[in-house]
């Protein structure tokens, strides 16, 4: 079976391009992943034409500081985008000595729990981290330590979030198509399949909305001390009240749903 024409027809495309693998299972998450990898690839001769650049001119005596930053720039960004394009193509570095001889339903188990409870938490809180770096720098106008080098360095780590964020679409959308082999996918099925990313993102929506209220209505106490008023002891707790909502709603509108199974 494993020398099928299908299979063998699959492992020639995953060598010229991976994003054309299982196309017909992807959700709109993989394509909009994959349609961003193809234009950062881009990047990557533009990259090579830099680092021959910089050796040459750099050996006929002079050394541009902005194009040793711009290296840094695209390798940088493109290695990002390369984090989410790996989880929609399944093709980043795995150890498969006991991986590729399990069942199909057996890898959508690992999938989902990989994806779900390991990797979309690590995402949402490296997202919700380099968010507020991201705003530290903009703020800050943070250029490069060179006087001649690219001095709009907050462009750069204010794409981190961003890619990050996208990172977790494709893993939602990677952990979707798995759970999609095991059972019908439903939103409350997807937020168990995702439990603590969903209890982390509930958790950061209450933290947020309740910062900003006390910011707003007490415009007089100090923004540093905001997180410490006693509401927030609270905080955890709202949010998980209103994530058992959301998936009770979602269970009641399934079950009445024409096309819900019996």
């Amino acid at each position: 079976m494993s020398g099928s024409p299908i299979e063998a027809a699959e492992a020639s495309i995953s060598i010229s391009d991976p994003g054309e693998v299982n196309r017909d299972q992807h959700l709109w998450g993989d394509r909009l992943m994959i349609n961003i990898g193809n234009i950062t690839a881009w990047l990557f001769p533009l990259l090579m034409v830099a680092i021959v650049t910089q050796v040459i001119i750099r050996k006929m005596g002079y050394n541009q500081a902005w194009l040793d930053d711009a290296q840094w720039w695209m390798y940088g960004f493109a290695m990002l985008v390369g984090f989410g394009y790996a989880i929609t193509t399944d093709s980043h570095v795995r150890v498969d000595i006991l991986h590729q001889n399990f069942s199909p339903e057996r890898k959508a188990r690992i999938e989902v729990f990989a994806l779900g409870w390991l990797l979309l938490p690590f995402l949402g809180i490296m997202t919700d981290f380099l968010f507020h770096y991201a705003v530290s720098s903009v703020v800050a106008r943070e250029g490069s330590d060179s006087p001649n080098g690219l001095h709009m360095l907050y462009l750069l780590k204010a794409s981190l979030p961003l890619m990050f964020f996208v990172a977790i679409i494709a893993a939602w959308s990677a952990t979707k198509r798995n759970l999609g082999m095991l059972k019908p996918v439903t939103f409350a099925r997807m937020i168990m399949a995702t439990l603590p990313f969903a209890i982390f993102v509930a958790d950061r929506i209450v933290f947020y909305a309740l910062y900003w209220f006390t910011r707003i209505s007490n415009p007089d106490l100090n923004p540093r001390r905001i997180s410490r008023e006693p509401i927030f002891e609270y905080e955890v707790l709202i949010a998980v009240i209103l994530l058992a909502l959301v998936a009770a709603i979602s269970i009641l509108r399934n079950r009445n749903s024409p096309s819900s199974e019996a």
